[in-house]
């Protein structure tokens, strides 16, 4: 067995007696669903701590010390995670409506999905060419012949249509 293996094996059996404090800590600072997640946040505070105690207190004062400062900045945390997560729903939500109501919007959004994906030359040339300036005021923007602006655009709106068609069909 290696010194890494030993390490882990001697941090396993001394967190062995406490993992049942860190249950119940994590079952009263979290959701069911979330247990899981802090109890592995619980355990890995625990693990960077065991270091530092210096069998000042009692080991189970010290695991339910570190374990309980991590709860609760964990906690104050999951509000904002909590926020974040019925910001994103609400918003899938927003958007499958509105693509329901809109197909129009669901085709505009699979397009600038689309543009997203492309250089940043090329993006800034398809976004020109969509507000309606012409080849020649593209050409002294990008310091490029007008030919050249007319050749690319062709090249980017296959491109584009390419793109979008594979996200039409999963591909």
């Amino acid at each position: 067995m290696d010194a890494g293996q030993d390490r882990d094996r001697a941090f396993a059996d001394w967190l062995a007696p406490h993992l049942a404090t860190l249950r119940r800590i994590a079952r009263a600072f979290a959701s069911p669903e979330d247990q899981y997640d802090l109890m592995q946040e619980l355990m890995l505070a625990v693990w960077s701590a065991r270091p530092r105690f210096q069998a000042r207190s009692a080991e189970t004062t010290f695991v339910y010390r570190v374990a309980h400062n991590t709860a609760l900045t964990w906690k104050r945390g999951e509000t904002r995670r909590r926020h974040r997560r019925e910001a994103v729903e609400a918003e899938m939500m927003w958007r499958a409506e509105r693509d329901r109501a809109e197909p129009e919007a669901s085709l505009l959004e699979r397009l600038y999905t689309a543009i997203r994906q492309l250089p940043p030359v090329e993006r800034s040339l398809i976004l020109l060419s969509l507000d309606g300036l012409s080849y020649a005021q593209i050409a002294r923007l990008h310091g490029l012949s007008e030919t050249n602006v007319g050749a690319r655009l062709t090249r980017i709106r296959q491109r584009v249509s390419s793109l979008v068609e594979e996200a039409d069909h999963g591909v």
